[in-house]
């Protein structure tokens, strides 16, 4: 295959891409020209189409501005109910707040050192002294005794 000869010369190129194109007729035997009265149909609905045009847009406008003011009605009644039962959670909150601390300062108030102290002496109990202390001696093992008397190791 001798391709030299293609390397100097314009074959080596493609330059009719680049060039104008020719136009070409368009010469199809397939089209049926339709009468004119399929056409003045068309016109007339289109004309119909065009009058009732601005009415159907103006009443969708109307549909969608009114859906979505009663959109906004309803959204806002739940936002109110809803923030009413959070008003009442915080409250019963509130509440329990104000009852968990009365019951704290309730049960510091009993049991606190001074209050114990005043309440053993109401029930007749006393401090013990020397003589009321009893030691008892123990073995160096442990041992229990069983009510016959018999020792359990």
């Amino acid at each position: 295959m001798d391709n030299l000869k293609y390397y100097n010369e314009s074959l080596a190129y493609d330059f009719e891409m680049f060039m104008p194109k020719e136009k070409k007729v368009n010469t199809r035997d397939n089209i049926v020209v339709m009468p004119k009265t399929a056409q003045k149909a068309k016109q007339r609905r289109q004309a119909v189409s065009r009058k009732l045009s601005p009415t159907v847009t103006a009443i969708m406008c109307l549909v969608f501005v009114m859906a979505a003011l009663c959109g906004n009605i309803a959204l806002r009644i739940k936002i109110n109910e809803v923030n009413s039962e959070i008003n009442d959670v915080k409250a019963a909150v509130a509440e329990l707040d104000s009852e968990k601390t009365a019951l704290e300062v309730e049960f510091q108030r009993r049991i606190s050192y001074l209050n114990l102290e005043t309440k053993a002496v109401e029930l007749g109990m006393k401090k013990p002294t020397k003589e009321d202390v009893k030691y008892i001696r123990v073995n160096d093992k442990n041992v229990a005794k069983n009510a016959n008397g018999t020792i359990l190791e």
